[in-house]
Parts: C-alpha cells; sequence; structure tokens
C-alpha cells in the first residue's frame, strides 16, 4: 500500500479518526457545542510525512518564483489548439514535467489588497484564466489547472473575474476575509481546489443536466493526489468525473481529477477507480459541499443527479462546454457579465493586449494593505447534523 493512501484506508468509515482527515463516520453525529482543537493539532501537520510538498520559492511584493513540482516546463511542441486557444504543450499523457508559470504576490499577506499575478516564462504578466491554455497535450487528455486552494487550508481563495488580468485574491464577505469553516472531521478543504482556465460556466445557459443555469465562474477542480499544491501552482491533471452541486439555485460543476504525475494517477482512470484507490472520498467530497456553509447561517447546499458522481466521459463533455462558452466570451460574442477578458495571447480576440500593456497593469497593483486578525475560525470545529 502506497502510504499517501494510507489514512484514507486506515481511518475511512470507521469511527477511528478524530483529527481532520476529509472522512467521516457512517453514524449521525449530533450538533454538539464548537470546541477549539491546539494549533499543533491540524491536519496539516497530522499528514504532513503523507503530503509533503515540494519547497519552492515564494516572494512578495512583485519577486518571481517557479510555482509546479520540480523542474520547469520546456515545451516539447507549439501548436494550434483551436481557433481562439493559446499554445498548447505536448507531453506524454501519463508524466509531465511542471509548467513554467510564476507568479507575483502583491499586498499584504491576509489582507483584502493581496493579489497573487501569474507572469510567463519570459516574466511577462499573463492572465491565468484567459492565457493559460485548458489542454496541457495535443491529445487533449491532460489539463492544466490553477490552484486557488491548496488542501487542509482555510482561506476562500479564487481569480479575479473584474479585476484585470485575473490575479487570485481572497473572496470578501461584508468587508471581511472569508474563511471555510472546519466542520468535523473535515478540516479546511480536503483537496487541493482549484479551476480550469479558459472555461466559463454561461449565467444565461440553462444546462439540460441539471436544470439550472451556470454560475458565471471558471468551472472549479478537485484534485485529490498525494501532494499537497501550492496556491498559483498549475497543474497537469485528467478528469475522472464530476459532482454536480447546485449553490443556491446555480450549476456549480466539481470535476474530480488527479495530477498525472502522482504516484497513483495510473490507478485512477474513471470515477469507479477513485471509490478503489480512494475509498469514502466521493462521499466525503459530497457532504463536505453540502455542510461547509452551514456555519455561517446558511442551508444546507443540494446537488443535481442525487449527489452521485458522473463518469469521465460526462465531465469532459461537461469541460468542453464550458470550454466553448469561454472562447464566446473572450471574443465578445456574448456579454462579459463583468469579468475581465484582458489578455495577452488569445489570437482574434478583441481584448487582446500588448505584454507591455499586461505589465502595466501588474505595476499598478497595490503593495501595501493592513493585515486582519487571523480569524477565530480556524482554531474551531464545527459539528454538524444533517437531516
Amino acid at each position: 500500500m502506497h502510504p499517501a493512501v494510507c489514512w484514507w484506508r486506515h481511518y475511512a468509515w470507521r469511527g477511528a479518526c478524530a483529527f481532520p482527515s476529509g472522512t467521516f463516520p457512517e453514524t449521525t453525529r449530533p450538533r454538539l457545542h464548537k470546541p477549539s482543537f491546539p494549533p499543533n493539532s491540524t491536519s496539516t501537520r497530522c499528514h504532513s510525512s503523507f503530503f509533503a510538498a515540494t519547497d519552492v520559492q515564494r516572494f512578495c511584493g512583485g519577486h518571481l518564483s517557479s510555482v509546479g513540482d520540480n523542474k520547469l516546463l520546456h515545451p516539447a511542441s507549439l501548436s494550434r489548439v483551436d481557433q481562439f486557444s493559446v499554445k498548447g504543450f505536448s507531453s506524454s499523457p501519463l508524466r509531465m514535467t511542471a509548467s513554467k508559470y510564476q507568479i507575483a504576490e502583491r499586498g499584504a499577506s491576509n489582507s483584502t489588497d493581496y493579489r497573487v499575478y501569474f507572469k510567463n516564462e519570459n516574466g511577462q504578466s499573463i492572465s491565468p484564466l484567459h492565457d493559460i491554455p485548458l489542454y496541457a497535450n495535443d491529445e487533449r487528455t491532460v489539463y492544466n489547472m490553477v490552484v486557488e486552494v491548496p488542501r487542509w487550508t482555510n482561506a476562500k481563495m479564487e481569480i479575479s473575474l473584474g479585476e484585470g488580468l485575473n490575479p487570485i485574491k481572497q473572496d470578501v464577505k461584508k468587508g471581511k476575509l472569508r474563511f471555510v469553516a472546519n466542520c468535523f472531521p473535515h478540516h479546511g478543504y480536503i483537496w487541493n481546489y482549484g479551476a480550469f482556465p479558459q472555461t466559463w460556466e454561461n449565467p444565461d445557459h440553462l444546462d439540460a443536466d441539471t436544470g439550472c443555469k451556470g454560475d458565471n465562474d471558471p468551472i472549479d477542480v478537485l484534485e485529490i493526489g498525494s501532494r499537497i499544491a501550492k496556491r498559483g501552482e498549475v497543474l497537469q491533471v485528467k478528469i475522472l468525473g464530476t459532482i454536480a452541486l447546485i449553490d443556491e439555485g446555480e450549476t456549480d460543476w466539481k470535476i474530480i481529477t488527479i495530477n498525472v504525475n502522482d504516484p497513483l494517477a495510473d490507478q485512477v482512470n474513471d470515477i469507479a477507480d477513485v471509490e478503489t484507490v480512494f475509498p469514502g472520498l466521493l462521499r466525503a467530497s459530497v457532504e463536505w459541499f453540502k455542510i461547509y456553509k452551514i456555519p455561517d447561517g446558511k442551508p444546507e447546499n443540494q446537488f443535481a443527479f442525487n449527489g452521485e458522481a458522473k463518469d469521465a466521459a460526462f465531465a469532459t463533455k461537461t469541460v468542453a462546454e464550458t470550454h466553448r462558452f469561454w472562447q464566446q466570451l473572450v471574443n465578445k460574442e456574448v456579454d462579459n457579465n463583468g469579468i475581465s477578458c484582458l489578455n495577452t495571447t488569445v489570437d482574434g480576440s478583441p481584448y487582446l493586449v500588448a505584454n507591455d500593456a499586461a505589465d502595466e497593469v501588474f505595476s499598478k497593483s497595490v503593495t501595501g494593505g493592513n493585515p486582519e486578525p487571523v480569524s477565530e475560525t480556524l482554531d474551531k470545529w464545527h459539528y454538524i447534523t444533517l437531516k
């Protein structure tokens, strides 16, 4: 048994896990008090031996660092993906080197001014939404995923749709930074969470499968591999399936993936394999989305298909559809719905700008800011009972 999945096999469904494991017991949990747990007892520390992440050089104030798995990517080939997409990378669908994208952090950490901007291998400013290709190989079997939230963390980070170059920022509610609550036994996000670039869930499109319109965001991605990713990292992943969250009446697809470089990637190729190799993860994922907003006073989230996960073929079709919607968006065939479509690489796009114009957007971004006190949400577990 590979150590990366030992904790799933030993603790899933046995009620033996008293720390955040991303699993949950079979028995119904009563609503109790909201205890605090010691800072040193978080699952990030508890599972550090299982999920040792590669060190990367981080930086502030616009300094650059490479983000990814150990090595920089040198494009094996450059080709057109389609009429409106950008240059793609050609490589093996099973193992790929890390992408060569860089990030630049601006503004004070833990403040409303904090941003993560993206640059290409030449240090030129780009949009992670528009300038990173969806497909990472010519066969279109591997996808680029932009990591917004690393596993076990709580800060609700997301690509900023309304800002030029679409940096990652922390979501804000009522003027305060947003953090997801720890709903027992989960700690923060239980996967590496992010989005597929060059996708868009059209809010004017009524989905035939869910009966709801899109949520005006790029499509969300859950990466279930053994390694904790870094914020702003661009992972190469393969699609395994999807679940369909209905969030306040809108379709919010969650695409289930695994890093193609993960030691277990060869063992999981479709949704049925996930239950075999990661027993309990699918059920835990549905529960997580059902309950994560309840501590904020919101009702339980609902799912299409009664929470049943759809297979890789269904998910691939769904992603391709959102890619077509993005093409319409970036080509100004539909209203932009408040989304900044500024880009530096999408041929034929009315929003295409020169590299120096994009660099100017980055140079004008905020470099200061006032850090907020650490949220007490990070120190609490909430016990939720589903009806």
